[in-house]
């Protein structure tokens, strides 16, 4: 425990960080470093969903009641 009572604060460079973005009008979402992983996972999982979904309703219109068979 005693490396977390004499931790410093990192807190006042993150805000000033966030806050020169904000003045800049980036986007929240493009600020972090790793919002490039959080978009592209987002991104994947959207575009995947709307694809499947587009897929079986096709198929529905189709008459088929399964993703895969011809039943």
């Amino acid at each position: 425990m005693p490396g977390l009572v004499n931790a410093p604060n990192h807190v006042p460079e993150k805000q000033r960080y966030y806050q020169q973005a904000f003045k800049n009008h980036t986007r929240l979402w493009k600020i972090g470093p790793r919002s490039g992983i959080i978009m592209t996972t987002f991104n994947i999982a959207m575009w995947g969903t709307f694809g499947a979904s587009m897929y079986a309703m096709t198929r529905k219109v189709l008459g088929y009641n399964t993703w895969f068979s011809e039943d």
